[in-house]
């Protein structure tokens, strides 16, 4: 009896350690997917991030208790391989708080789903001091991604209380001291938008953006308690969708004196289902701009859908057109790349103006003009926003060159991940020294739902012009895309990698000098390294 007491207690303890360490795994990607529950689990079963290993050695324990009762086998024996599982399961399971690509933050909110979670599991392994079955172990073991999520519906009303607090503070205080605020949305665009849209302004005024890509309600309640202050004119703020209200609830935060809408695109279309979804969550924007009698600059692209074209049409005196259409009230002429970044030539309001911006992709021709149009609606005269926009900063991770002393060149697109940006950084690459040898390094685009391989199979083809080395990650993910590489091969070289880390390593090893190396794209662990469990 004492044997099998100090039996159990040494499983608890052991088992405790490793749930310790696998509900960190699943922590990892729960706020990869910004702890929605639903995402979460499809992760899960699309993925397969169920346990194996640890499983089959619960299984092998499992027989040898069952054999134990018709021969001989020391009953020490089961119980001795559950313990080694758990213990070598532990050892070998990377901590994502220090080893990852994206790391694991343990905020107050992640702290408290994973203690509780913890807990549960705790609570789960008690039958052990009752009922000395090895086997029934598998059952906690594969219950670790929805002892995560009861975790987090557990804390759910707490977090709810939180975010209501900490929204009514930012809220009051962003009443008190009433800046100007410009909100941005749009598949994409919106971080460059609001880069080159900030430094304008705040040639002209103290200016503050939300910070990298804080598009959500807490990420803004946040950076309004503690970085908003009084002498800020105006207030940038990029607002992310996640689905049908997501900028109308964070325009309720921020009441947006102008709104910029800068795309409607398959950026994110499995959350939506279809592009008049998207469009209809967009100009969520535009009417609570049209609410405070203000003003909404759009790119034309954005007005073909039915919502879109329908509030236009009520409320035509509150927008701003941008685009390369002659009616536009902003008409983008002319974009050049060049050696330096842009040239634009632009028609706004009958006179003609040419812009230099030290920006790289013909992309960004749109950003600018949005961001000029922004600008003037806000009063800033002409030659401060040229001036200004000469000495634009480059974006970081956003075909970022950075020149290297070996004379090759890195095109840092890694936080790009729509078409129309791919396409432009190969266009970029295209223009570059011809003598080069081009190299692309991608994993492909996410989130495109029924377009995914399409998509993909058109980027692909042309990337077969342009490039000629192509490094492939995680291939299986976009076979579409290897497949429009082979079919329009000029002799380019395609490697397939399974990891970011081994093209790095590719191009350590065989980098020549004076290679144009455009990153393409760098997806976080949540699609490139899936936990091998």
């Amino acid at each position: 009896m004492l044997i099998e007491t100090a039996s159990s207690v040494l499983i608890y303890i052991f088992f405790l350690g490793f749930a310790a360490r696998r509900l960190l795994t699943y922590l990892h990607a729960f706020q990869q997917e910004e702890y929605d529950e639903n995402r979460f689990l499809k992760w899960v079963f699309a993925n397969k991030v169920f346990d194996k290993r640890l499983s089959l050695i619960l299984i092998l324990a499992g027989a040898l208790a069952v054999a134990e009762r018709w021969v001989f086998i020391p009953h020490f024996i089961p119980s001795f391989f559950v313990v080694l599982g758990f213990a070598v399961t532990f050892s070998k399971e990377k901590d994502p708080r220090s080893i990852a690509k994206k790391k694991l933050v343990m905020t107050t909110r992640a702290s408290r789903i994973y203690s509780t979670a913890l807990a549960y599991a705790a609570l789960s392994g008690v039958w052990v001091f009752f009922i000395l079955e090895p086997g029934l172990w598998l059952i906690p073991v594969q219950l670790m991604p929805f002892i995560l999520v009861l975790g987090n519906m557990t804390m759910s009303p707490i977090e709810n209380a939180l975010q209501k607090k900490y929204w009514g503070e930012a809220s009051r205080k962003l009443a008190q001291m009433s800046p100007t605020i410009i909100g941005i949305t749009g598949s994409f665009g919106k971080t460059s938008i609001k880069h080159i849209l900030g430094h304008i302004l705040s040639t002209a005024a103290p200016t503050m953006i939300t910070p990298g890509s804080v598009n959500t309600p807490m990420g803004i309640s946040r950076i309004i308690r503690e970085e908003l202050e009084e002498n800020h004119k105006y207030f940038i703020v990029e607002m992310g969708a996640y689905g049908p209200g997501s900028i109308a609830r964070l325009c309720n935060l921020t009441p947006p004196n102008i709104g910029i809408i800068s795309a409607v695109g398959h950026s994110h279309l499995e959350r939506f289902k279809s592009l008049d979804v998207v469009a209809r969550t967009k100009y969520e924007l535009a009417e609570a701009v049209i609410s405070n009698d203000g003003k909404v600059i759009v790119h034309d692209k954005t007005l073909i859908f039915p919502f879109p074209t329908e509030i236009r049409g009520a409320y035509n005196s509150s927008f701003v057109v941008c685009g390369e259409k002659k009616e536009n009230d902003l008409v983008i002429e002319d974009a050049k790349q060049k050696d330096h970044g842009l040239e634009l030539t632009i028609l706004y309001n009958k006179a003609r103006y040419v812009l230099d911006v030290p920006l790289f992709g013909l992309h960004h021709a749109q950003n600018v003009a949005l961001a000029f149009a922004t600008a003037r609606s806000l009063d800033i005269p002409v030659d401060v926003i040229a001036t200004a926009l000469k000495s634009t900063p480059q974006i970081p991770h956003r075909l970022e060159l950075k020149k290297q002393a070996d004379g090759s060149v890195i095109i840092d697109d890694a936080y790009n991940a729509n078409p129309l940006g791919f396409r432009s950084a190969l266009d970029l690459l295209a223009i570059m020294d011809p003598k080069k040898r081009k190299v692309l390094i991608t994993p492909g685009m996410v989130e495109l739902g029924s377009v995914h391989d399409d998509v993909h199979e058109k980027i692909g083809r042309y990337a077969a012009e342009i490039c000629d080395v192509v490094i492939v990650v995680n291939p299986k993910r976009i076979p579409t895309f290897v497949a429009g590489l082979n079919a329009e091969s000029k002799g380019n070289t395609v490697h397939e990698v399974e990891t970011f880390a081994e093209a790095q390593t590719w191009i350590h090893d065989n980098k020549q000098d004076g290679d144009i190396i455009l990153i393409e794209n760098d997806l976080p662990d949540l699609y490139e390294n899936v936990p091998k469990i």
